[in-house]
């Protein structure tokens, strides 16, 4: 599945973070904890990868908490300290700010030497659209600056936010890559990082629904009251019945059916899912 979405604020978005990074002492990268390789821009990664980094594993009151579990070692494992984070919820700044403190421990130290007396960290977020970033800043600022929505691109300027913990954010918009191939478009629209709008959503709820056959069986029987061992088709038709998506008697509203499905698998009625295992 290939889709080509790079909105001109994108490209914008891009140029600022390169031209903002001396700005900053380290990168906080707010990601998917349903889709933790996808909801991770690579050209980000790129161009960031000099400075050090957090990982906010947002929405894992969402995720599968077992793979949670498996994606905060393996992140570890390749050297980056990753956070499991619900941003709706209140927010541990002053772990986030020890964190960061111990990861910068060379320039404390240095500035002790010095005797200068700077305990403030600056940090930038980033992330892709509808990671949640901007609500994890509204949350860990306590105010309501940051425009916040469910649908992707929301955040287009960049502007910093002070906190209660000697942290300074740079907050950025949310950025995709040019050309998004195979799965990761997939994942991505599944968790509506890409808008419904651009997307055949009756042919990706028909992907989504093959998926939870495979991996997620249980969730879709107790959610809709169906035999999982049916074809994908089959189930998404007997969905569409059961919940009234229906444009006549016998004849499904695909449309109206996926927009169902959709709805309860990102507000966390179809369970605690991970589509990505680590």
């Amino acid at each position: 599945m290939n889709i080509n979405w790079y909105p001109g604020h994108m490209k914008k978005t891009k140029e600022e973070i390169i031209n903002s990074l001396k700005l900053v002492d380290i990168v906080l990268e707010v990601i998917d904890a349903r889709i933790p390789k996808s909801s991770r821009n690579p050209l980000i990664s790129e161009i960031t990868e000099k400075k050090d980094r957090i990982i906010i594993m947002n929405k894992t009151d969402l995720s599968d908490p077992v793979e949670n579990e498996k994606w905060i070692k393996k992140f570890a494992a390749e050297g980056t300290k990753a956070i499991k984070m619900n941003s709706k919820e209140k927010i541990n700044t002053k772990e986030i700010y020890n964190i960061a403190k111990e990861i910068l421990s060379d320039k404390f130290r240095k500035n002790e030497e010095k005797n200068i007396e700077n305990e403030n960290i600056r940090i930038m977020v980033v992330g892709v659209p509808n990671s949640g970033k901007s609500t994890f800043i509204n949350n860990i600022a306590k105010r309501k600056g940051a425009r916040v929505g469910n649908r992707p691109g929301v955040t287009q300027q960049k502007q910093w936010i002070k906190t209660n913990e000697n942290i300074l954010l740079l907050d950025t918009p949310g950025v995709l890559w040019p050309k998004l191939e195979g799965d990761t478009g997939l994942h991505l629209s599944f968790t509506n990082a890409i808008k419904d709008e651009i997307l055949n959503i009756e042919e990706l709820c028909l992907k989504f629904i093959e998926f939870m056959k495979e991996s997620y069986p249980k969730n879709l029987e107790e959610r809709y009251k169906i035999d999982s061992d049916k074809t994908a088709l089959e189930i998404y038709e007997e969905i569409g019945i059961k919940r009234g998506a229906i444009i006549r008697k016998g004849e499904v509203d695909y449309t109206r059916c996926a927009n169902l499905i959709f709805n309860d698998f990102r507000s966390g009625k179809l369970g605690r899912i991970t589509i990505e295992k680590a």
